[in-house]
């Protein structure tokens, strides 16, 4: 069985960001860009998978412009088998929603023809946590998400899945092939060897482009204009209950 699995090229997470001084979205240039970590955690459980006997074959997918590339790289320093780079230019003013990824990572498991596709939950710039649905939804299999456990039976061809829920943890089974979305919990991903790295170079990538797979990813939403949420107020020390309830009633109107 072959695995799908799609990362996506971000800010890191440890860095800071800035708006544009033109505000037509976040400054890109000069940052340093890593891979997403919920897409981290995807690379990591396909590999476990592929290790414990449940898949032959691990597949990195990404959608972006020659630099993300580097984020293949590194999927397949973690022990990716080969990569498919899908070549989109990002517009900030046209940004690509995550119906349009759907629609190519759709096209990308049609060709791959994967039993198991493993995404990230949601990926930390935009926060969407819509993808991987989506993607559910327009290949019209079944969908896990949220995991923090995931078990194949490749017998059965069935997958179990533990996934996080407000109430606790809820466990459903999916029949095979399936979309299984990753939350923080589900595993630690593994950090790339140095020979793993070296290895990685020479490892196919299979580069395309939207057209190609006939995918019309024409965006309907136009960005405006792009700023830093408002700076928090100094707060204030009052010295007595009474003075607090005083402010809530008459500054906040909250009482």
């Amino acid at each position: 069985m072959k695995i799908l699995v799609a990362v996506k090229r971000v800010v890191d997470y440890a860095v800071k960001v800035r708006v544009r001084p033109d505000r037509t979205g976040v400054e890109t240039a000069n940052v340093k860009m890593s891979m997403n970590p919920f897409c981290e955690i995807a690379v990591e459980e396909a590999l476990r998978l592929r290790e414990a006997g449940g898949a032959a074959e691990v597949v990195a997918a990404t959608i972006g412009p020659t630099q993300s590339a580097d984020t293949l790289r590194t999927a397949l320093a973690m022990g990716a088998d080969r990569a498919v780079h899908v070549l989109h230019d990002p517009d900030p003013a046209r940004p690509l929603l995550p119906l349009a990824v759907a629609k190519i990572l759709r096209a990308v498991a049609l060709q791959e023809k994967p039993g198991l596709v493993i995404l990230g939950k949601q990926a930390i710039d935009d926060d969407c946590n819509q993808t991987g649905q989506m993607l559910a939804g327009l290949l019209q299999w079944p969908q896990g998400t949220f995991a923090s456990k995931v078990l194949l039976d490749k017998e059965k061809q069935k997958a179990t899945v533990e996934r996080e829920v407000d109430g606790g943890i809820e466990t459903i089974c999916l029949d095979l092939p399936a979309v299984i979305t990753t939350d923080l919990r589900l595993n630690q991903p593994r950090y790339a060897t140095l020979p793993n790295i070296m290895k990685a170079k020479s490892k196919v990538i299979k580069k395309v482009t939207p057209e190609d797979l006939n995918v019309d990813i024409r965006s309907d939403m136009e960005v405006i204009e792009v700023n830093e949420p408002p700076k928090r107020k100094a707060g204030v020390i009052l010295s007595s209950v009474d003075e607090l309830l005083d402010k809530l009633k008459n500054e906040a109107r909250v009482l």
